[in-house]
């Protein structure tokens, strides 16, 4: 395979083409302005406990207000397994404003090299409503044509329908997409809509064709 058999690459979000810098330190500063000491170690337990309610739950965030519902119960899942008096209400900026997105090494430099080959190109991930604002953060959302999240889809993968809206919004068949993923789930959705994958790292993925 390459490029000329090719007509556009989607690419997952987390874990692929963004990752979360360890919001630990910022958490328990912002948990000891409020009173509240915690361990790190502790912070970092409830943090994964947050993680592992989000995941499912991603696709419910699907406008301003039920992001917020979202977010609140997120935060609550992280006050709970810290036990810790704190209304979720009173803690959400800051939960938030402790996660910040990078692109993973090498993704900036790969997402160009396939622009230039005039792929188009479509980020295809598991996340809420609020994925475009921390790629633009990024300075990534205006290197993507479309961004479909598990929440404007109303599915997750790996439910094909979430690379069939891509593969639309793209205006490209099946067989001439490649999906970019780090989880099982990516290469098993991506098949299923009829893409090829290939797995993460990007910088990898491309390895000889850039």
């Amino acid at each position: 395979m390459r490029f000329a058999e090719l007509g556009a690459v989607t690419v997952d979000g987390y874990g692929t083409l963004l990752h979360l810098t360890d919001p630990a330190p910022a958490l328990c500063r912002a948990l000891a302005d409020r009173g509240s000491e915690h361990p790190e170690e502790d912070v970092r337990r409830a943090f994964r406990a947050e993680v592992g309610y989000y995941r499912p739950h991603a696709l419910e965030g699907r406008d301003p207000a039920s992001l917020a519902a979202v977010r609140r119960n997120c935060v609550g899942v992280f006050l709970g397994a810290l036990d810790n008096p704190l209304e979720p209400e009173e803690f959400v900026d800051e939960f938030m404003a402790s996660l910040v997105f990078e692109p993973v090494p090498g993704a900036v430099e790969t997402i160009a090299g396939l622009r230039a080959h005039g792929l188009r190109l479509a980020v295809v991930a598991n996340w809420d409503c609020a994925l475009p604002e921390h790629l633009a953060v990024a300075g990534l959302l205006d290197r993507f044509d479309t961004v479909v999240t598990s929440a404007r889809a109303g599915v997750a993968k790996p439910d094909p329908a979430i690379f069939e809206l891509a593969l639309r919004e793209l205006g490209v068949r099946p067989e001439q997409a490649l999906h970019v993923g780090d989880e099982p789930l990516d290469e098993e959705g991506a098949r299923a809509a009829g893409l090829r994958f290939a797995p993460a790292p990007l910088r990898t993925a491309f390895e000889g064709w850039l």
